[in-house]
């Protein structure tokens, strides 16, 4: 699945690239999108008494955004086991196609009370639209 946005001038850093952080910012911006694309917008999540906190971000640079840049997110659920949840992504510029850099960010499912449930016995149509979106790579 693909997220395209563009690059905002109050994203920028000193050296008139985007801010380093903010690529962090651009996963979560695609996973919010993926989620809403395989019909578990988060907020029905949450409404569900069910929580998807983060447990690791990795992110690797491989070329600086700048003002003006659209950009394109590749973003997919690389791993689902009902428990844990690991979301990959790839960062490419929109005009050059060139790949800015990769990440994933790794979860886990909880209650409202931030406990860790299994979410095969807390909610079996969640857990199945999970499972049918793992590793597909649609655009």
């Amino acid at each position: 699945m693909e997220f395209e946005r563009g690059i905002n001038y109050y994203e920028l850093d000193g050296m008139n690239v985007v801010h380093h952080s903010n690529y962090i910012r651009y996963m979560e911006e695609a996973r919010i999108y993926l989620l809403d694309k395989i019909g578990l917008p988060y907020k029905k999540i949450e409404d569900n008494g069910i929580m998807i906190p983060v447990l690791e971000v990795n992110y690797k640079y491989k070329l600086p955004a700048r003002f003006g840049d659209v950009i394109v997110i590749k973003v997919n659920i690389d791993e689902f086991d009902g428990i844990k949840l690991k979301i990959k992504y790839e960062i490419k510029n929109k005009e050059t196609g060139k790949i800015l850099g990769t990440g994933e960010t790794k979860h886990c499912f909880t209650n409202s009370n931030m406990r860790p449930i299994s979410l095969k016995k807390v909610n079996k149509e969640f857990f199945a639209i999970f499972e049918k979106s793992t590793n597909k790579s649609e655009n």
